[in-house]
């Protein structure tokens, strides 16, 4: 497994090794001693799927008891971290990538970061694990387009697709992080 240290402190891109022959491959998407080896040391306690059309936006949400481990498994997604924890050096620094189906990349999201994607083509699909079970009194969002984030989502001059709950999310400001 490939493993790339991100500036954003404790956060890492992951590449799974895949064994590929006139089948199709064969990867292992999570092993605990691996991925402890690789400084990741929660125990995952839930896994999910979304499936998403292109143009969809979810997010910026947290909880800040939650790492998440995401990859693309069909499709393509625009994938954004945003560090919150007041005593990081890399307090409010953003990242993104561009996780698909080809490139098998995984992010591990370490707890206390926004996290949130963007669908870049019909019916990708997200999966996710998760360290602690969800809670929606735990759960906060922020607004995607925050101008204190400055976030560079790929949109191509087009509004995302948002829930409801998602576009009216407040702003870092308006929560005091500012």
């Amino acid at each position: 497994m490939d493993v790339t240290p991100l500036a954003l402190a404790d956060a890492r891109l992951l590449v799974p090794r895949a064994f590929a022959d006139a089948r199709g491959f064969f990867m292992e998407t999570y092993s605990s001693e691996r991925y402890r080896a690789a400084g990741i040391r929660e125990t995952f306690v839930q896994d999910n799927i979304s499936v998403s059309c292109r143009g969809t936006l979810r997010g910026l949400h947290s909880d800040p008891r939650m790492a998440k481990l995401v990859q693309v498994l069909a499709g393509e997604a625009y994938d954004v971290i945003v560090d919150l924890r007041r005593e990081s050096p890399s307090y409010r620094q953003w990242f993104g990538a561009t996780l698909n189906a080809t490139n098998r990349t995984q992010l591990y999201v370490p707890p206390g970061f926004l996290h949130g994607y963007l669908a870049l083509a019909d019916d990708t699909i997200f999966s996710y694990k998760q360290s602690a079970l969800y809670d929606p009194a735990m759960e906060f969002g922020i607004a995607w387009d925050d101008p204190e984030l400055a976030i560079e989502w790929p949109l191509g001059g087009t509004a995302p697709l948002l829930s409801p709950k998602d576009a009216a999310n407040p702003t870092l400001r308006e929560l005091g992080h500012v």
